[in-house]
């Protein structure tokens, strides 16, 4: 029988690995603009990304959510701590990749987010918590609420900023013209 901090300390182990990975890439710790903040609202700027929430923390809720769902049928045996460590991996694998060139390129290519350069690392591992959050929401919540829970959130980020999981993925593996239209008429004009 293990230890019950494991999972835990595992959970830790994973991120501050994700921390030295981008930092060993070449990652900023924090925004450029020399200050980190609860929340930056603006998709627009060079300050999206780069702090410790954004509307695209909403996406990270939902990949806790899936993460859960997906777990919970491959791993039924597994305990939800063992369960959020193997989503954990995936999270931070997922930060990893989502910051080197490859993906920042292909964001920058396809996608509305022309002048995306990449998360801080205190993002990263922000956008790692938020998995965990959403992971451990959905351990709690009946399955009927989690699918509501999920639509809420790619819906209040669609309104909001045009964008969210589903849209993202959606442009990264098939781009839309179309999408990519609607989604560049919420950025506000070059001066």
């Amino acid at each position: 029988m293990t230890a019950r901090w494991m999972p835990w300390a595992a959970m830790a182990g994973i991120l501050v690995a994700v921390a030295g990975i981008e930092f060993a890439l070449g990652r900023v710790p924090i925004c450029t603009c020399g200050y980190v903040s609860l929340w930056h609202g603006d998709v627009w700027s060079s300050g999206n990304s780069q702090h410790l929430t954004d509307w695209y923390t909403l996406s990270h809720l939902v990949h806790g959510f899936i993460f859960y769902a997906a777990l919970r049928w491959l791993a039924p045996r597994w305990s939800v701590p063992w369960r959020a460590v193997a989503a954990m991996l995936l999270e931070g694998a997922w930060e990893v990749l989502e910051n080197t060139s490859l993906i920042i390129d292909r964001y920058r290519e396809v996608t509305a987010s022309l002048d995306y350069y990449g998360d801080s690392i205190v993002n990263s591992i922000s956008d790692g918590v938020a998995m965990l959050v959403g992971f451990f929401v959905a351990s709690r919540l009946p399955t009927v609420a989690s699918i509501l829970v999920v639509l809420m959130l790619e819906g209040v980020a669609a309104w909001a900023i045009r964008d969210n999981l589903t849209l993202n993925v959606l442009m990264l593996v098939r781009p839309v013209d179309a999408v990519r239209a609607w989604q560049t008429q919420a950025a506000p004009s070059p001066r």
